[in-house]
């Protein structure tokens, strides 16, 4: 989709959620098992005390996560964090404004948003982001093509190009594909988006392929 065509992404995901909308298929299901699997060995694997997921929803995929106490989740929508803060009280959850206002931790998460961003500018502010929530490490799950998409709330990238231009600190580990790839005849539980998971330059990692469920 050309940068130029006007979408907000706030309002949009705001007015989902407030109409009673989901996240979407890929945290429900087989889905968010593999991807709560692939999280949770590499939050025990790699001793994560703590966490920001920006872009947590409605907490769907969370309330498959085995994470930290010093968790923090982050999203654009209201509804959304009201809907996160009344499911797990014991948790937090902030607007991207009040994440600044956090230090960073171990690992930082992006399940399932970088396709959503269809501005340039919001992309770039929100991989900025993303890079500075964490000291350790990354994780990513998204599509990693440039192509066009008939969904207006989508617009794929080639992300890892632009984060090997603008985050030197940064390496890329691992890319886990999805072994539910995309099947237009399946489009609620298969997925164009695959794991990949960033560290600093002199961070060790070990890293657990689950087997499927």
């Amino acid at each position: 989709m050309p940068s130029e065509v006007q979408f907000d992404s706030d309002t949009y995901w705001e007015d989902r959620y407030r109409g009673g909308g989901a996240s979407g298929m890929g945290s429900v299901g087989r889905l968010a098992r593999f991807k709560a699997a692939v999280v949770n060995h590499f939050i025990v694997d790699n001793s994560i005390q703590s966490v920001i997921d920006l872009g947590c929803g409605d907490a769907s995929q969370l309330a498959l996560l085995e994470l930290p106490a010093d968790y923090a989740g982050v999203d654009v929508s209201p509804t959304a964090l009201a809907q996160c803060a009344t499911r797990f009280p014991d948790r937090r959850f902030v607007t991207p404004a009040e994440l600044r206002l956090l230090p960073a931790a171990e690992l930082a998460l992006s399940l399932d948003v970088i396709y959503h961003l269809i501005d340039d500018a919001v992309f770039a502010t929100a991989m900025r982001t993303l890079f500075a929530a964490a000291t350790r490490f990354v994780i990513v799950y998204a599509s990693n093509l440039d192509a066009d998409w008939p969904a207006a709330h989508v617009r794929h990238r080639r992300f890892t190009d632009h984060v090997a231009a603008m985050e030197p600190d940064w390496r890329l580990l691992a890319h886990l594909p999805n072994p539910y790839p995309y099947d237009p005849e399946r489009p609620d539980d298969t997925s164009f988006a695959h794991f990949f998971i960033f560290g600093r330059h002199d961070t060790p990692c070990s890293i657990t392929v689950p087997a499927l469920t």
